[in-house]
């Protein structure tokens, strides 16, 4: 038989809260002092503390320097607005691009010759301070204004290394910016973009015969010119023999070329119409007269029957140094041609 005694269990039985004997002197409680910390309490302690200190020593700022005049926010600028076709395109155009003088004529010039050197822009419009056109084309470049490009020059049958020639062109933007700022004729061309890489050492030699026939313009009392390229002239003509032929099919094709030549004040030799690579209009007398003058670049793959027609019709014919000595080798016969050949 087993007997089965009730013992108390431990775990039911509520605990009772264990106080501390606090000691007791003179009716004041003495508090005993804290236990020492374990290590892990330390360690967390210690980590504390590095975790607020700054490894990297402090060095003081410079004060910052406003380039701009603070707007008093008490006092805000009053802005017009006016509806968009009503507003002037100066205003919209070429925000945050401020343009000197000089930028500017530089840009004319590019602008109505499609490609001009950078070598002859710091010649003729920064009095030879090429440094001073570095920073601007630099300038232009980033605000996509221009575009630099470096092409190889003519090798003319030659073994040597090409020389490289950086030119300027004026991008589409660029081309807006300076029809706005420029100081043109309303019927001045402007060009943007390297059409023929091929042709760019001829092409810019296109501008410094300009400066060489404007001198002899100047002296006549020109003012006021106008360039325009063959490329104008070109789609000019040929819109017109095309409106003539269509206008009368069985017309003499010859016939219609030499009447489209006197309405354009072109020569026509040999059957063609002569087209230089530049017409110079201006005005004489003060506007009361006008004057052109026709301009050619020649160089030395000109064969002597081009350069023949090029001198019968009055073309005023420049060449270089290197391409005068070559046509004087291939045209032996007729050395009289050189005589009308102008050094560039």
């Amino acid at each position: 038989m087993r007997l089965d005694l009730e013992f108390p269990d431990e775990r039911r039985r509520p605990r009772e809260l264990e106080m501390p004997e606090v000691p007791v002197s003179d009716g004041i409680a003495e508090v005993p002092p804290p236990p020492p910390p374990d290590a892990l309490a330390l360690r967390m302690e210690r980590n504390e503390e590095l975790s607020n200190v700054n490894s990297f020593p402090k060095i003081p700022l410079p004060p910052h320097e406003r380039n701009q005049k603070p707007l008093d926010i008490a006092d805000p600028p009053r802005v017009e607005h006016r509806p968009r076709r009503d507003r002037d395109p100066r205003n919209d155009v070429g925000i945050g691009i401020h343009l000197r003088p000089q930028e500017i004529k530089a840009l004319s010039e590019v602008g109505r010759f499609r490609v001009v050197a950078v070598r002859d822009l710091a010649e003729t419009v920064y009095g030879g301070d090429r440094s001073a056109l570095a920073r601007d084309l630099r300038y232009l470049e980033e605000k996509g204004i221009v575009s630099l490009r470096s092409v190889n020059a003519r090798r003319d049958g030659s073994w040597r290394q090409p020389e490289r020639i950086q030119v300027v062109t004026l991008t589409r933007p660029g081309k807006k910016i300076v029809r706005q700022v420029g100081s043109f004729r309303q019927d001045q061309q402007l060009y943007a973009g390297l059409v023929k890489p091929r042709e760019v050492e001829h092409d810019t030699q296109i501008y410094r015969a300009y400066l060489k026939e404007m001198d002899r313009i100047d002296r006549l009392g020109g003012s006021n010119p106008r360039v325009v390229l063959d490329f104008e002239i070109k789609r000019n003509v040929q819109r017109a023999i095309y409106g003539q032929r269509k206008a009368d099919p069985d017309r003499d094709l010859n016939e219609i070329k030499e009447q489209v030549a006197n309405e354009f004040n072109l020569p026509y030799v040999d059957n063609q119409i002569q087209i230089p690579d530049a017409r110079i209009e201006y005005d004489l007398d003060q506007g009361s007269r006008v004057g052109s003058s026709d301009i050619e670049v020649v160089t030395g793959a000109y064969r002597p029957g081009h350069l023949r027609s090029k001198a019968q019709a009055g073309f005023r014919l420049y060449a270089g140094a290197r391409d005068r000595a070559r046509l004087g080798r291939d045209i032996e016969d007729e050395h009289h041609m050189l005589h009308e050949i102008l050094d560039l």
